[in-house]
């Protein structure tokens, strides 16, 4: 798997460096899945996004939402 300008990121180091951290917050706090998972997908986390914003709907206040 070649590199990419995100390895070695967190999920909100990865969306603070795209400039989508504001977006992906007001998403997941409107538990607007589809959103999360857009945004997700911008930073090369497609593969993971479900999983993340489903957790992140189940649970809101274990994430900070």
């Amino acid at each position: 798997m070649p590199e990419t300008k995100f390895a070695g990121m967190t999920t909100n180091e990865r969306l603070f460096a795209a400039g989508l951290l504001d977006t992906f917050d007001l998403a997941a706090r409107r538990r607007d899945r589809a959103r999360m998972i857009e945004v997700l997908g911008k930073v090369e986390l497609a593969d993971q996004a479900e999983r993340i914003a489903d957790g992140i709907c189940a649970d809101p206040k274990r994430y900070g939402f």
